[in-house]
């Protein structure tokens, strides 16, 4: 018999350790026996709660996106000037709850499985949306309309590009070296 309220404990671990999984191999070819395994359950569980790996990878991006999202409304909550806004944004995305190697690699795995995954390239178009939105209601206030698509366009690259690039190097994610970088073309952007 099952043991009532297990249900979301259990897919919370397996979405944890597919995060892990991911973070170790550096890429999505991970097995749902592994994934299991790290979660402490079977992997008939998991195929019971998933229904199949793309299906577990996807519920992994669906959390790592709303905790992104939910992170953000909360730094944008007390963000009281349009710049402030955008400095909350960089602060959101470099977070040691976002900039981590585990999730770094999950992104990266991410944006290569949407090359064919349409529900992964559809989580992928929401999260540049909102980015795009969230950072446009800083520049918008800042700069020209013109001026400001180019540079919300700009600080959406150098956020991706920066996670790229940690992706490839090793050791500890420098945060604060990524938010000062786009710190730095954020002020020559502004007046």
């Amino acid at each position: 018999m099952p043991k009532l309220g297990m249900e979301p404990v259990r897919r919370r671990a397996l979405i944890d350790a597919t995060i892990a999984a991911i973070g170790d191999a550096g890429t999505l070819d991970v097995t749902m026996s592994d994934i299991a395994g790290r979660a402490g359950v079977s992997s008939a569980l998991a195929f019971h709660y998933f229904g199949g790996k793309d299906d577990l990878l996807l519920a992994t991006m669906r959390h790592i996106l709303a905790e992104l999202a939910a992170d953000a409304r909360m730094a944008l909550k007390s963000a009281e000037t349009p710049r402030a806004r955008l400095s909350a944004i960089l602060d959101v995305n470099f977070s040691a709850k976002q900039f981590r190697p585990e999730i770094i690699a999950a992104w990266l795995a991410f944006y290569v499985e949407a090359q064919r995954s349409e529900p992964l390239r559809r989580l992928l178009r929401i999260y540049a949306g909102r980015l795009h939105s969230n950072l446009m209601s800083g520049l918008s206030a800042l700069l020209p309309r013109e001026q400001a698509l180019t540079a919300a366009e700009g600080i959406a690259a150098l956020i991706d590009g920066l996670y790229i690039r940690r992706a490839l190097k090793q050791g500890t994610p420098d945060a604060a070296s990524a938010i000062a970088l786009v710190e730095d073309y954020l002020s020559a952007k502004l007046p």
